[in-house]
């Protein structure tokens, strides 16, 4: 509860106490200065500082919190309606908000307020009694079953349909009636009863799955919802507040609405206005779905319209950018055409600011004509220097730049600002959501990502500086970059639409989700293919050399027609990646080595009989294999590979981009020094990968998934003798991922990446010492080998819908010392899997977060922990 502290506070205080407020309401509201001063003068306005019955002081309460600013004029007649107790019941008082709502300042007829408002009409105790009576009886089984337990809330809005102005504090008096004293049974918290439900059969077990994925909410399928209609906007939606204490709403008047509706046809008009000062990024995917999707969901248009007022940073190469871009995107434009901060801060007038008007108008022209040097001169809005927001403070309308403009060409040399121009040419197009008809305004909230900048200006200076390579660098989150990279315009959006339409701007979106949306669109778009990164061959001895076998392979894993099957060609030569071998096998590793065996996906079961060495008897130049064509073997660990086509003749060879975070932190922003968190590691070419023939006539833009590597994209730069493809993003839940360690991992993790994540990395270090008193725990980050993957099927199992597969990654915890430790009643993950053994913890993720209870450690079978991310403490 707050407390009072001033002495006006504490006036406020007797007077909401006066009223029938009680103490902790009192309280709450001053520390609410804008309720406070509604408050205060509706009391006034109302006649009852010396005090008034509590009903009436509710209802005051209600007027200053809810009814509609925009008319005011009309607030001192309610106030007498109520305090004459003629307006007696909140749902009286929400009837005559409706009704001057849409009233707004113009004139009403007083029969018609009272009509609409149930003035007069008086509901006798006996029909109170006789209709509550009569719902009882139709809920009366339930009632009884239920008691005191009982939804009230849905059997008062029964009885309101039918006695819209009947006193509400009758029902709580009946029910007492028929349920008497409550008891014990009453108090105690109600439990939810589970139904049994029958095992689904198998072939319906994945449509179930899909529909326990849960239904979403009318705003998930239309997050459209918030924005009111463009014949609603008469009420007030902004508030200026003046330093002499008075304030300016800003709202329509009804004539103004209806011309504005005659010439709109009351359809929505919004405007997407960019400044064309660099390429557009994600955060303008935000603003256009905003934008262009409100306008095509509700059957209005949107504007494309360019906020060239500074035509020293813009370019015609930027405008034509954000002209493709927007279409790329999938939307259709409407039409596409040092003293002043001391001033500011110390709120002081300028010393020209009472200049004549008539001196005024001839410097203006003065600055049209180009008599006056760019800089000497400002035309500025007079406004309210002495306002707390700065936005009222004198700002600029017009300025001088001896530019030329992309449009204009050198016609004009005085350029209108943002703040000046915006406004009017809303107005003039008729914007129905942003003397002239004032638009809805929705500030919503930037959208900023981890691990990058979002800033034009530090995008900007990333390109001049040649810090990243162009605008369309696949590591920025410029719209270009994205494409580039491989991603969609269709998960762009599905990603924006999932984040919702948020006007805080303290969050910062992980890069997960984003990655998120991309892998579910490329699942279902990218077709599988074999490619190996860093070659190692395999020579297969008892296979004729010039024996070549033509094998099915899938670019879809639930492939059943002939075109969803491509041949790969197999012959005694093949390559694997030279982290599927190790010189020493171990339990839990599921590659190839000596004496070991593995399936090759698609093709045979292999075994290795002999390693041949360099002559540094250290660098392994080729492995010898036997293949089993019985496939009799059954081995755990599948590979993918490339074959050589022919006898002696190397696989086709391609260049692979791997791109990595951008930045090291996940908000670089704050940084004072950001360019020195810039990831030096972001970008790593490899020149020359060995991949399957039938990519040799990819085209630029063509989506792959690389089989156990993740999903790829032909850049622009490939030619007709190389091709360059850029990883889009890593298998999460796949084959495996570059990054997981040889020595690491357990039998329910074998096969899956690890990527090491900072921020959790530190919470895990702190789970380590909690778990471990006295441990030593540090993070490892292993982000140089594929781990082979354990026999299983796929996650990507469809082209349609899929529900992501529950894999386990794995954590470790390990401590130097033997320790005992609890858990408790930690935030954690109830299908996580952690599975403890003397002084190592390994920890799975899988599934949503809740508590668990207190476990011994040292008895522990399954504790659970949130993790987002994998990685490994060690």
């Amino acid at each position: 509860m707050v407390g009072v502290k001033d002495e006006k506070s504490e006036k406020c205080l007797e007077l909401f106490l006066k009223i029938g407020l009680d103490e902790r309401t009192a309280k709450n509201t001053i520390a609410n200065n804008k309720v406070t001063t509604n408050l205060t003068a509706v009391i006034h306005e109302a006649v009852v500082t010396d005090g008034c019955d509590r009903r009436i002081g509710n209802l005051l309460y209600t007027v200053a919190t809810k009814y509609p600013a925009n008319a005011l004029v009309h607030r001192p007649a309610l106030l007498k309606y109520i305090v004459s107790s003629k307006i007696k019941t909140p749902a009286q008082l929400e009837a005559a908000s409706s009704f001057f709502a849409s009233t707004g300042s113009e004139d009403f007829k007083l029969d018609e307020f009272e009509e609409v408002c149930g003035v007069g009409v008086e509901v006798s105790i006996e029909d109170i009694e006789w209709t509550v009576k009569e719902i009882f009886e139709e809920n009366k089984n339930s009632i009884l079953e239920l008691r005191y337990r009982t939804n009230v809330g849905d059997l008062f809005a029964n009885v309101r349909k039918r006695l819209p102005w009947a006193d509400p504090l009758n029902i709580n008096a009946k029910m007492y009636e028929l349920l008497g004293e409550k008891t014990a049974a009453d108090n105690e918290k109600p439990t939810k009863k589970k139904e049994k439900k029958d095992k689904p059969a198998k072939a319906e077990e994945k449509k179930i799955a899909d529909d326990a994925l849960g239904q979403p909410s009318e705003e998930d399928l239309n997050p459209y919802l918030i924005f009111p209609r463009p014949e609603d906007n008469i009420q007030v939606h902004t508030e200026v507040p003046f330093s002499d204490g008075s304030v300016l709403r800003c709202c329509n008047t009804k004539e103004m609405l209806e011309r504005h509706l005659k010439v709109t046809g009351g359809k929505v008009c919004t405007r997407f206005p960019p400044e064309p000062n660099g390429y557009l990024h994600i955060g303008h995917a935000k603003a256009m779905f905003v934008d262009f999707g409100l306008a095509k969901e509700r059957g209005g248009c949107c504007y494309l319209r360019y906020d060239d007022t500074n035509p020293e940073a813009e370019k015609k190469e930027y405008i034509d950018h954000i002209e493709e871009i927007v279409q790329w995107m999938g939307w259709e434009p409407f039409k596409t055409p040092e003293e002043i901060k001391e001033y500011r801060e110390k709120k002081m007038n300028s010393p020209w600011r009472d200049r004549p008007v008539a001196e005024s108008l001839k410097l203006f022209e003065d600055m049209r004509s180009g008599l006056i040097e760019e800089g000497k001169a400002t035309l500025r809005m007079k406004q309210d220097m002495q306002s707390d927001n700065y936005n009222m403070y004198d700002l600029i309308a017009y300025r001088i730049k001896f530019t030329p403009h992309p449009h204009a060409g050198d016609k004009w040399c005085i350029y209108p600002s943002y703040d000046y121009s915006h406004c009017i040419v809303d107005s003039i197009e008729n914007i129905t959501h942003s003397g002239l008809y004032q638009p809805y305004v929705w500030e919503y909230s930037r959208l900023n990502i981890s691990n990058t900048v979002m800033s034009k200006r530090k995008l900007n200076f990333l390109v001049t500086n040649n810090y990243v390579d162009g605008w369309d660098d696949p590591r920025l989150m410029t719209l270009a970059g994205l494409r580039r990279r491989g991603v969609s315009s269709t998960s762009i959006n599905a990603f924006v639409r999932g984040i919702g339409i948020t006007r805080s701007d303290c969050s910062l979106i992980r890069l997960d989700r984003l990655e998120y949306h991309i892998r579910e669109d490329l699942n279902k778009t990218a077709p599988r293919t074999m490619v190996v990164l860093n070659p190692l061959k395999v020579v297969i001895t008892n296979m004729d050399s010039s024996s070549i076998m033509r094998l099915d392979a899938k670019r879809w894993p639930d492939a059943q027609t002939d075109e969803a099957f491509y041949k790969v060609q197999f012959s005694n030569v093949i390559y694997i990646e030279h982290s599927d071998f190790r010189k020493n096998d171990s339990k839990d590793y599921y590659g190839l080595a000596p004496g070991k065996s593995v399936l090759l996906r698609y093709a045979f079961p292999i075994k290795c009989t002999d390693i041949i060495l360099a002559d540094d008897n250290k660098t392994i130049l080729e492995i010898r294999v036997e293949y089993d064509p019985s496939k009799k073997t059954k081995p755990k660990g599948v590979l993918h590979w490339v074959a050589e086509p022919s006898p002696g003749v190397a696989p086709l060879t391609v260049e692979v981009r791997l791109f990595d975070r951008l930045f090291n932190s996940e908000n670089p922003a704050e940084l004072d020094d950001w360019l020195a968190d810039l990831n030096l590691k972001s970008k790593e070419l490899i020149h020359n990968a060995y991949t399957e023939p039938s990519l040799r006539d990819a085209a630029v833009g063509d989506r792959f998934q690389f089989e156990r590597l993740g999903y790829f994209t032909v850049d622009k730069d490939s030619t007709p003798e190389k091709l360059v493809f850029n990883r889009t993003v890593t298998l999460k839940d796949g084959y495996g991922k570059v990054g997981i360690s040889p020595n690491r991992g357990s039998s329910l993790g074998r096969g899956f990446g690890v990527v090491l994540e900072d921020s959790l990395g530190c919470l895990l270090v702190w789970l380590g010492s909690l778990v471990f008193p006295g441990a030593n725990c540090r993070l490892n980050d292993h982000r140089q080998e594929i781990p082979p993957r354990a026999q299983s099927k796929s996650h990507h199992s469809s082209r349609g819908r899929s529900k992501p597969r529950q894999e386990y990654h794995p954590i470790t915890v390990q401590a130097n010392t033997d320790t005992q430790g609890f858990i408790n009643n930690e935030t954690v993950n109830d299908k996580a899997k952690c599975v403890a053994t003397s002084q190592t913890l390994h920890v799975y993720e899988l599934g949503l977060s809740s508590t668990f209870p207190t476990f011994p450690l040292n008895n522990l079978d399954l504790v659970s922990y949130v993790v987002s991310s994998t990685m490994e403490i060690a």
